[in-house]
């Protein structure tokens, strides 16, 4: 029963009621209803990209004279209020709806037409002079305007949120490699002593791990430079001008300050999502990095007294409720709970993507939600590490000295002047009586002190051209 504070409105299915002063209309009111799961709902950043696309195609519908100039201005106006912020709380409708989005396509369809009617001094729900489908979807369907919006959410983020957050984690590794360039200390194979390296050397390779994955996310961004939109329903066009999908690649490119063309074919950009699905495989490899480089910062760092303790990083909170005087490495810890997030959902947008039968793929939402989660989480876990621990790293140069003098490793160097066989006959018999490698080749009279202090210089051992002075 209608009450004061809802209002009637129909669609094919018969009347609904809708809060008196919502903006959605019916079938936004019917997928509340129906689809109350979970509490996700598509971010701002999403229903932005959403406005932005619906802006443009009621201009090209305008050029295009299938849509006349006062109801484009209302679309406009409507438009340019959602992408200005205001009615943020008109988009309620979950996540975890029809697999096409269009339930979330009609929500935008209704918020505009209803609030283009109220600025043209219409009642809410009057369907005029806006129709939400007629004038609002014109030349367009959810098949193709969905996974439209999916490429220019997605390639928003990346350039205003993971990007940036990756130029400021390689600019401090680079400056990391160059502070710490002449700390010498026992590099590590299969976590057992190695031959020596200088900690610089150790971040030059984060840097270069993390340059190539950078690479590796930026090919991947152009292949969602082509857009779904103007297949409509089936990808063949149906019901859309012979210009209309040029123009509107033209105007979303020209609105959001982002390059973006035709599909070569749109039913491949609405039965798969192969482009999303390769990007988000790049985002996998790069928590993949992140997780290597986070982990050797957090075993570098143990201790501080037992533990490796060639490093030190900041101290930002209490780590422990029972243990006095205990920090942990708590942003590691956060960074690598999002890489395994973000490997968690590559599995699920792998899987998803897979699932695209005949013409169409159902699984739009899942996918994008989780690529969208995937983005903020990994540039904000960046910004968070790089800020709050990264920044602050430095090197414990007493502990990496006395780590190298003790290390068995060194007598790699005698290898080339002695032979194999006897530099290993000395590295053992100083691990079982526990002696230094020195005090090991005299006591078996192989070398003497002289001779063994002219072969074994750390300093000398960082491979060719890489001596320190």
């Amino acid at each position: 029963m209608k009450t004061q504070t809802t209002r009637s409105e129909s669609d094919s299915f018969g009347s609904v009621e809708i809060e008196s002063g919502a903006l959605w209309g019916a079938q936004s009111q019917r997928s509340l209803d129906n689809f109350s799961i979970g509490q996700q709902t598509f971010p701002p950043e999403f229903i932005y990209a959403f406005a932005l696309v619906k802006k443009a195609a009621a201009k090209v519908n305008c050029d295009l004279r299938l849509l006349d100039k006062e109801r484009a201005n209302l679309i406009y106006q409507a438009c340019d209020e959602i992408l200005a912020g205001q009615h943020p709380r008109q988009f309620p409708l979950s996540v975890w709806q029809t697999g096409s989005g269009t339930q979330t396509n009609m929500n935008l369809n209704e918020v505009i037409a209803n609030r283009g009617n109220q600025i043209a001094g219409a009642e809410l729900g009057d369907k005029q002079p806006l129709h939400p489908n007629d004038h609002v979807n014109l030349s367009q369907s959810s098949n193709d305007v969905f996974p439209t919006v999916m490429h220019v959410t997605t390639a928003t983020l990346l350039a205003k949120k993971l990007f940036p957050a990756i130029a400021t984690l390689k600019s401090t590794l680079g400056q990391k490699a160059a502070d710490f360039s002449k700390e010498i200390k026992i590099g590590r194979t299969h976590l057992m002593d190695a031959t020596p390296i200088t900690l610089g050397e150790e971040f030059r390779a984060f840097y270069a791990q993390i340059n190539y994955v950078e690479d590796k996310v930026t090919q991947a961004s152009h292949d969602l430079e082509q857009l779904a939109i103007g297949g409509t329903a089936v990808g063949n066009g149906m019901n859309s001008h012979v210009e209309w999908a040029d123009r509107m690649a033209s105007e979303i490119t020209k609105l959001s300050g982002y390059s973006f063309r035709r599909a070569t074919n749109f039913s491949s950009q609405m039965a798969s999502h192969d482009a999303l699905t390769c990007l988000h495989g790049q985002l996998n490899l790069l928590a993949t990095a992140l997780y290597k480089l986070g982990s050797d910062i957090r075993l570098m760092n143990s201790g501080p007294r037992c533990g490796l303790s060639e490093i030190s990083i900041p101290e930002n909170e209490a780590g422990s409720s029972i243990m006095p005087g205990k920090v942990n490495p708590t942003q590691v810890e956060a960074l690598t709970m999002v890489c395994l997030k973000v490997i968690g959902n590559n599995t699920a947008v792998t899987m998803a993507n897979s699932q695209g039968q005949f013409q169409l793929n159902v699984f739009k939402p899942l996918m994008i939600h989780l690529t969208i989660e995937s983005i903020d989480l990994l540039a904000d876990a960046i910004n968070s590490f790089e800020k709050h621990c990264l920044k602050g790293v430095h090197a414990n140069a007493e502990k990496l000295r006395q780590n190298l003098d003790q290390s068995l490793m060194l007598v790699t160097a005698l290898s080339p002047e002695i032979g194999y066989d006897v530099a290993e006959k000395i590295a053992k018999h100083a691990h079982k009586q526990g002696t230094t490698l020195r005090q090991a080749a005299i006591e078996l009279n192989l070398l003497s002190a002289e001779e063994f202090d002219a072969m074994v210089i750390p300093e000398n051992m960082l491979g060719p051209g890489q001596i320190l002075e």
